[in-house]
């Protein structure tokens, strides 16, 4: 008899770009005798999970798709199992399966089905728009639809490492992006503003991290990593223009942090419940003068710590009332202690929100939250 995970594995795999749920429920219905299958998707905003195949979001926190996802975990409610759909960390959605399967060995293999179907999600949407275009709640602006085309992952979980980062506005953001790679032992991280609004802003940004990229993978040192990117911005632009960019190599096994600080971006550790800005020598944003010549500096984060990179669209939001501001943040970033690190940059964020009410914020702000778990 063939394994039936070996069987739904290969409809994954065979499935067209655009037909991978769809196939996915077909073969559920048969092999595990499912009456209903569905796929939510989170939205950009991180505020809702999306159906795939109907047409009422989960918005409610306390919806048990939501908590599957929060918790990344089996939640089992009125006959329903939900599933994490996440790779490598990444939190795509949720699977719903129903009825709940009564014996643990069914509920350990549809487990592993969802992350069998995460993976292929990933793999198939570059052949396809179906699935970013069911994960939005609204239409992109140009602008957004450049910089989310640019991220990396939005989250990811390793041995060593616990990463997130978001966007806000979600659905109309310009400037504000970040990047990151690990390889050999050493996790690359960069927060860029790009100046400006719309497109030329996400212009500028996207000409930054493709200048980044180009010099990381050729496996040259981060200054001149950084060094290489505000030439290749100030050809462009001949100072009209500028990045600014906090950009970290982290060393894995012993916890060294290399930093370039070129900009706006804020630096917060938290260590055994407290919060510190993590103080830096400030060089000039990338692409402001010809030939800027850029430092390295040093820390070392220690087993347990917490890093939250922050742009000035959070610290320096106003409203009538007044400035978020740098003592908010720190407060805000302590409560998130507890969180993983894709809940504490949605959770900050929205604390921004709240903060900023029925007004739109004056600037992009993007959030990174990077856990240091050591080798």
């Amino acid at each position: 008899m063939i394994d039936r995970l070996l069987v739904l594995r290969r409809i994954l795999t065979d499935a067209a770009a655009d037909a991978v749920p769809d196939r996915l429920a077909e073969a559920l219905a048969k092999e595990f005798g499912l009456v209903r299958t569905e796929l939510f998707l989170v939205d950009y905003r991180l505020a809702a999970l999306v159906p795939v195949f109907g047409d009422n979001p989960r918005t409610h926190p306390g919806d048990p798709a939501w908590r599957c996802f929060d918790h990344q975990s089996v939640v089992n409610e009125n006959s329903v199992t939900f599933l994490p759909v996440s790779a490598r960390g990444e939190r795509i959605g949720v699977l719903a399966c129903e009825p709940a399967p009564a014996e643990p060995e069914v509920a350990a293999e549809l487990l592993e089905v969802a992350v069998a179907l995460a993976h292929e999600l990933r793999a198939a949407e570059d052949g396809t728009d179906r699935y970013q275009a069911a994960a939005r709640m609204r239409r992109l602006t140009l602008a957004a639809e450049m910089q989310w085309g640019l991220l990396p992952a939005r989250s990811r979980v390793r041995p060593a490492f616990g990463l997130a980062g978001q966007l806000e506005p979600s659905y109309a953001v310009r400037g504000d992006s970040f990047d990151w790679a690990d390889q050999d032992g050493r996790l690359s991280l960069s927060v860029l503003n790009g100046m400006g609004e719309g497109v030329s802003a996400a212009l500028l940004t996207s000409l930054a991290t493709f200048a980044l990229r180009n010099a990381r993978r050729a496996g040259i040192p981060l200054a001149d990593q950084a060094a290489l990117a505000d030439q290749a911005i100030y050809a462009e632009h001949r100072g009209a223009a500028h990045v600014s960019a906090l950009l970290l190599e982290l060393d894995l096994t012993t916890g060294e942090v290399l930093v370039v600080d070129a900009g706006s971006p804020r630096l917060l550790l938290l260590r055994g419940g407290e919060v510190r800005e993590q103080k830096l020598d400030k060089d000039f944003p990338l692409g402001m003068f010809d030939e800027t010549d850029y430092q390295v500096q040093s820390f070392r984060l220690e087993p347990g710590d917490r890093l939250m990179l922050a742009s000035d669209g959070v610290y320096a939001a106003v409203t009538t009332t007044g400035r978020y501001g740098d003592v908010a943040l720190a407060r805000f970033v302590r409560r998130t202690r507890s969180l993983a690190p894709l809940q504490a940059v949605r959770s900050l964020l929205g604390d921004l929100r709240t903060f900023v009410g029925d007004a739109d914020l004056e600037d992009d702000a993007v959030v990174v939250c990077l856990d240091y778990h050591g080798m």
